[in-house]
């Protein structure tokens, strides 16, 4: 199942196919249907049942929604907000999966070695299609909607998540070509990165480097902060036009940067009317806003417009479990490829709670799933790590008997 969660446009190859375009839900009924014959259950984690609970309370906002007159009664498949939290709730479920079956440290490794050739593989079509084109200057029209099948500022977000992911992993890795080859999959991770032209995903690569180098390697402040001293001088040009048209030659805010802070404003008008429960899920794409738009181009304010200040509690605090996740990992773990995963899963989630401040990268399966996939083979691995140390404790120290003829030799 693993290669085929961010890749869409290689799913989209069924869509041919009877169920086609259900091949992943599929999939991931196949895994959990498999687990519970076989007598597997998930490991015991506060984010479980954090998430069925935020899953009903969604639901049940897309019917204060319809009360409100700004989405239809979520009841048929037809319904695009219906549809949308459909979609959604097969990130759970696939967080549910991969705490069933993975059960040991062999499964755990099997797990970032499918991630890491799963990234290779978006890296190389991102590649192909960014090297097919010329960058001399930067074109906007040359953007590509990417593996990902939604854009390149959702592929961008992916890219910069799992180029964290392996840098923080690769601290951990002790035998030199392995090393080598973890951060050579880092490198073309983040050249790939670059040619998707996202502003969001660079900021997030920065500030992902500095945690890293807070935690582990202090050296990287240092070159982060060179980097953005000379930044000008070392990436492409068409890089540099890109970062550069965020304001325009009179100082005014880009056409993207100023409809976004439009977009916010009329969100905080709804945020301020229906500030408890929102006007309920998926409903702010329904009504058309500032030039045709349908997105709040900012994560946070599309939960506190859709969901409210409850749906908002909801999401902070499972972004703040995910992250304890991998830090307690990180420094409890004795085990170097549990704590290489604890601290990659730290800057990913780190990547991708920046990212979010630029769109939505949340509820897009293809951007998330595979981190999720990671929060669980992490719980797993903190469960491995804490029934080893208490094993090890229970077991009592076995006292040799003194020769008392040799006590005085």
């Amino acid at each position: 199942m693993i290669p085929f969660l961010p890749y869409r446009t290689m799913r989209d190859h069924f869509l041919d196919y009877p169920l086609g375009g259900n091949v992943l839900t599929i999939l991931v009924f196949a895994v959990i249907v498999g687990a519970l014959i076989k007598g597997k259950s998930i490991p015991k984690s506060p984010l479980y049942p954090l998430w069925l609970m935020f899953g009903i309370y969604l639901y049940l906002t897309m019917w204060v929604g319809s009360a409100l007159g700004t989405a239809p009664p979520p009841i048929w498949i037809d319904d695009q907000n219906f549809a949308a939290w459909k979609d959604y709730i097969l990130i759970p479920l696939i967080f549910a999966a991969t705490g069933m079956v993975v059960e040991d440290r062999k499964a755990v490794r099997m797990v970032i070695m499918l991630t890491a050739f799963s990234l290779l593989a978006i890296d190389k079509s991102c590649l192909l299609e960014s090297m097919s084109r010329s960058w001399g200057s930067f074109d906007e029209n040359k953007r590509s909607v990417g593996p990902l099948g939604y854009g390149s500022n959702q592929t961008a977000a992916f890219l910069a998540q799992f180029a964290v992911f392996f840098w923080g992993f690769a601290q951990f890795v002790k035998k030199m070509k392995l090393k080598l080859i973890f951060y050579g999959l880092v490198a073309l991770t983040i050249f790939a990165d670059l040619y998707t032209f996202s502003r969001g995903s660079y900021v997030a690569l920065i500030v992902s480097v500095v945690i890293l180098g807070l935690l582990k390697d202090r050296k990287l402040i240092v070159i982060a902060a060179v980097f953005l001293l000379t930044w000008q001088a070392i990436v492409p040009t068409a890089v540099r036009e890109r970062v550069d048209m965020t304001h325009n030659s009179n100082g005014k805010l880009e056409d993207s940067a100023q409809e976004r802070i439009t977009l916010w404003k009329d969100a905080e008008e709804s945020i301020i009317s229906y500030p408890i429960f929102g006007i309920g899920f998926a409903s702010f794409a329904l009504s058309t806003h500032f030039d045709g738009l349908r997105d709040t181009h900012n994560w946070y304010v599309k939960v506190m417009v859709e969901t409210g200040i409850v749906g908002t509690i909801f999401v902070l605090v499972l972004l703040q479990q995910m992250l304890a996740v991998g830090y307690r990992l990180f420094k409890r773990a004795e085990d170097p490829l549990y704590r290489g995963l604890g601290l990659g899963l730290f800057l990913a989630m780190c990547s991708c709670v920046v990212a979010n401040l630029f769109g939505d990268r949340w509820t897009y399966l293809e951007i998330t799933g595979l981190l999720w996939v990671l929060v669980a083979i992490s719980i797993r691995a903190l469960q491995l790590t804490e029934t080893e140390a208490a094993t090890e404790a229970a077991i009592p120290e076995v006292t040799t008997p003194t020769n008392p003829f040799l006590a005085y030799r």
